[in-house]
């Protein structure tokens, strides 16, 4: 039996320049979903997963077109603030537009949402403990707890993933940026393995995203052997192993 806890973080760029690599998706395997880290689903997904919106910052609040994107879609689960620590809003301020936007918005239409996605660092760690303090004061949390992880090392992001878990039991984790930034392709190949095959399995990984399928590198501190996909919108042989092997193995 196939399990679908894999979503495809396809980047906005391969909407505007190469839409028609969505054809080399595999969507028969274990990805369950799609997230683009926008409000707007990529057209050319057609509706062949799940897609997951993102209220990536504070314009999908506040911006009326992005908001209207937000609050009125067919999709059950989206992301709250990705990395919001490192963009400048407080955990005050996103627990204030919590109240104000996402729990009507849940109230309303019966969404589930997936809680800020920090950095896997103390300031990362910290923010997030002081907004999970202020909404579960509220009575409002997530219904899923957002975890980002990178790292060159398998067995320290098991057990970064297994202590943010540890230290708020109650959610389901969504695991929804990792990768290895290890310059070595064996290393990576093993990270992803060994990450992929302990999510899969895991009973409290409700769904993981590996970073990520996009033309060009985001930055340096992404490896380049964790690439999904080449320049020219043919996927690596990494992505072909997180769409189509279960349990993966390394090189």
């Amino acid at each position: 039996m196939v399990v679908k806890k894999r979503c495809l973080l396809w980047d906005w760029t391969n909407t505007a320049h190469i839409p028609e690599a969505m054809e080399r998706i595999k969507f028969s395997g274990p990805l369950a979903s799609c997230s683009n880290w926008n409000a707007w689903a990529p057209p050319e997904l057609k509706g062949r997963l799940p897609f997951r919106p993102t209220v990536r910052g504070m314009e999908q609040l506040t911006d009326p077109n992005e908001w209207a994107m937000i609050s009125n879609n067919e999709h059950a689960i989206l992301h709250y603030f990705n990395e919001p620590e490192r963009a400048g809003i407080s955990p005050e301020k996103a627990a204030t537009m919590w109240g104000e936007k996402m729990v009507p918005l849940r109230k309303g239409q019966r969404k589930k949402i997936i809680g800020p996605g920090c950095a896997s660092d103390a300031a990362g760690e910290a923010w997030l403990h002081d907004f999970m303090s202020r909404v579960e004061a509220m009575g409002e949390p997530p219904d899923y707890l957002g975890v980002h992880y990178y790292g060159p090392d398998g067995p320290a992001a098991i057990q970064y993933i297994e202590k943010m878990h540890l230290k708020y039991p109650q959610y389901p984790v969504v695991v929804s940026e990792i990768a290895s930034i290890s310059r070595n392709k064996r290393e990576v190949f093993a990270f992803t393995a060994e990450l992929a095959n302990w999510m899969d399995q895991c009973p409290w990984v409700f769904e993981y995203s590996f970073f990520g399928c996009m033309r060009e590198r985001a930055d340096d501190f992404v490896s380049p052997e964790a690439q999904l996909m080449n320049s020219d919108g043919t996927m690596r042989y990494l992505m072909k192993k997180l769409m189509e092997e279960q349990p993966m193995t390394g090189l």
